[in-house]
């Protein structure tokens, strides 16, 4: 697909550094910046929509380190800062829409902690890839302290880019869940469906997580049979979009679908409809009287746009 790279998370050419990964001497001798994350929120200057650094010595006896790359001679890592005392409030701390900002005196001025969807197309490619990994790589680490094969406590190994088990001697390592994300189209009509904890009228592309054993085209005929009852024949890869929320690989198809009835799943979907080309439009200019677009930055509005404007192929 032409622009393929230029997805939300994509195209920001990161240096992860996984040579330093291996000589933590020559990485204590260069250099370094922190990125402070709370929460899931990366530090960012607001004034700029950049993100923000400090130096190694904040913070140093608090949470998860992990290098994320290295810039211009400099290491970039991020650290987990989750239990810092912060000012701001937590309400809607982790919900479908935070507008919250979080501070602290510790941090240079103006800098605050900021819910990543809500500025992640305004984010350079590379600080917006930064951002991603620092904050999925944070949460694999809050969530994968114990030894999956004993129940070890584990420990960080590689600068943060594994957990050894120091009692069966298990290494694990960050792991990402793929996901097929599918612009169903039918005609000059495309499908779309609104999940069961989504806001009324929010709607996008159908996705879901791949199965052991399965290729990414069986994953989105099945998906989409399941959720709608749609048969969906050919089946072409399209892009794909890292993910961190909380650590998925969504992977963009385009599906040509064989039918049109729509018979939902409730458990699997709220709702789901066809709309033409000219209701996606209505859509995406706020003047559709049901339908409210997919979010600025996700893979599904990428995908929605590249169909819209003919650029598929």
């Amino acid at each position: 697909m032409r622009l393929a790279e230029t997805v939300t998370f994509g195209g920001g050419a990161l240096d992860r550094a996984e040579d330093l990964r291996r000589d933590p001497d020559a990485l204590a001798a260069l250099p370094a910046k922190v990125l402070p994350v709370w929460r899931g929120k990366p530090l960012l200057d607001p004034t700029r929509v950049a993100l923000d650094w400090v130096a190694p010595d904040v913070f140093a006896d608090m949470g998860d380190v992990v290098l994320l790359g290295r810039l211009d001679g400099t290491v970039l890592f991020a650290r987990d800062v989750s239990d810092l005392d912060v000012a701001g409030g937590t309400e809607g701390v982790g919900g479908f829409v935070d507008a919250s900002e979080q501070t602290h005196p510790d941090l240079p001025a103006g800098a605050a902690f900021v819910e990543l969807r809500r500025v992640m197309t305004q984010l350079t490619p590379l600080d917006a890839e930064l951002a991603a990994t620092a904050k999925g790589m944070l949460e694999w680490h809050r969530t994968h302290n114990f030894c999956a094969n004993c129940g070890t406590a584990t420990q960080i190994g590689k600068a943060g880019w594994m957990r050894a088990c120091p009692n069966c001697a298990r290494m694990h390592f960050p792991r990402t869940d793929p996901v097929v994300i599918m612009l169903v189209t039918r005609g000059n009509s495309v499908l779309l469906g609104r999940a069961p904890a989504w806001p009324e009228g929010f709607f996008s592309c159908l996705a879901g997580f791949m199965e052991p054993g399965e290729t990414l085209e069986a994953a989105v005929r099945r998906e989409v049979w399941e959720e709608t009852g749609v048969r969906v024949g050919r089946v072409d890869y399209l892009a794909s979009q890292p993910w961190p929320f909380p650590g998925s690989l969504m992977l963009g198809a385009w599906g040509h679908a064989e039918s049109d009835a729509i018979d939902i799943d409730p458990e699997e979907i709220a709702e789901a409809l066809w709309l033409t080309r000219e209701e996606m439009m209505e859509a995406f200019e706020g003047h559709h009287p049901r339908v409210q677009a997919a979010r600025k930055g996700a893979i599904a509005r990428f995908l929605l746009e590249n169909w819209l404007a003919d650029r598929l192929d």
